[in-house]
């Protein structure tokens, strides 16, 4: 299972690893990031939502959310220069290896 989520607090990163364990699965985090804050920046300001009445946040509520240092190990991936579908083999290959990785 993959559950997609913003986490920026620990309480709710956590919570997730904590529903993995009890389900007896491999808890990985992922941290995906574009480290370039124009291509960040139009990113949101130019993305669409399929979910009727869904309110996205814009750039300044972003810039202006708690993010709370990550204290364990996670998989990083930069977007920077991909669109989602050449992100997709990346984020992927980075779950199953650090999966793995988790069950040796």
């Amino acid at each position: 299972m993959i559950a997609e989520s913003v986490n920026p607090l620990t309480v709710t990163r956590n919570a997730w690893r904590d529903a993995a364990v009890r389900a007896g699965v491999p808890s990985v985090e992922v941290v995906v990031v574009c480290s370039d804050p124009v291509e960040h920046r139009r990113r949101v300001t130019s993305r669409s939502v399929d979910i009727p009445d869904l309110a996205l946040p814009d750039w300044q509520q972003i810039l202006d959310r708690e993010y709370e240092h990550r204290d364990r190990d996670r998989v990083v991936v930069d977007t920077v220069g991909q669109n989602p579908k050449a992100s997709s083999p990346l984020l992927l290959g980075a779950v199953l290896s650090a999966a793995a990785a988790g069950s040796e």
